[in-house]
């Protein structure tokens, strides 16, 4: 039987209570991983899914805002705290302010904020999380490889209209990816991207909930129907496996046929 394991592995899951990034440390332990996830306010969401996947001998959550570069080597250093090492790091975690902003009227708040979580906390979290991968490797304790998966979207792909905000972090996630798989792939470290499109999270609920909106959204996808946060999951888990181990750079869309693009 053909198996997707991550036995041995830690991995660090940002953003991992809800939607997809939930769907994500349930595959992930299912895999056989120890995963260590950060919430920010749903501390329900986040123990009742840490009892789900097996307690805290395997998986262990911890409130950590994310919208610094510090919250993010705050976080990678918590979770190598707790299991000793690291091996994976999915980047998942991130705002998309819902009601549309026009750019002559979109506040400095708004884009300072959107900055702040989707870019500045992620290059926290990858600059320790790599910093750590070379430690292990340097002390002869790294396994065969790393792995980062970024989190982008469509929007990063084909702009978002009075989201520009949103749009212009998830399209620089897409060129860091394939700057820090140039950078890095030589030391093993392997850096992947997954490009979701719509998918039905609560971030996702108002404007799918809308029936014009949901409308108009469908008619862009092919396949006629928005994703599952499972559907993005999968392909995240797979990237990280011994089946992904000529991949690195890549752009995965996942997006129902919505935008044919890497």
């Amino acid at each position: 039987m053909l198996s997707l394991s991550l036995e041995g592995k830690v991995a660090l899951i940002s953003g991992g209570s809800r939607g997809i990034g939930a769907e994500t440390v349930r595959l992930f332990r299912e895999a056989g991983a120890k995963v260590v996830f950060n919430y920010r306010e749903t501390r329900e969401h986040a123990l009742a899914l840490v009892e789900e996947c097996g307690g805290s001998a395997d998986c262990v959550a911890l409130q950590q805002d994310l919208s610094h570069a510090e919250n993010g080597r705050s976080l990678v250093a918590a979770a190598v705290g707790i299991f000793g090492r690291l091996d994976t790091l999915v980047v998942n975690h991130g705002i998309w302010p819902p009601q549309d902003a026009p750019i002559a009227t979109m506040s400095s708040e708004q884009w300072d904020r959107t900055m702040g979580v989707n870019l500045e906390s992620v290059f926290g979290l990858v600059q320790a999380a790599v910093g750590q991968f070379q430690h292990q490797r340097t002390t002869g304790q790294s396994g065969a490889a790393s792995h980062i998966v970024l989190i982008s979207s469509t929007a990063g792909q084909r702009g978002e209209a009075f989201h520009a905000d949103y749009a212009v972090t998830k399209g620089a996630i897409i060129s860091f990816t394939k700057s820090l798989s140039s950078e890095l792939a030589g030391e093993g470290i392997y850096i992947n991207c997954v490009a979701p499109g719509w998918v039905r999270t609560e971030m996702s609920q108002t404007a799918l909930n809308d029936p014009r909106t949901r409308a108009r959204i469908l008619s862009t996808i092919p396949l006629g129907r928005v994703a599952t946060a499972r559907e993005v999951a999968a392909p995240v888990l797979f990237l990280c496996t011994p089946h992904a181990g000529f991949i690195s750079g890549e752009v995965l869309n996942v997006n129902g046929g919505a935008v044919l693009v890497g």
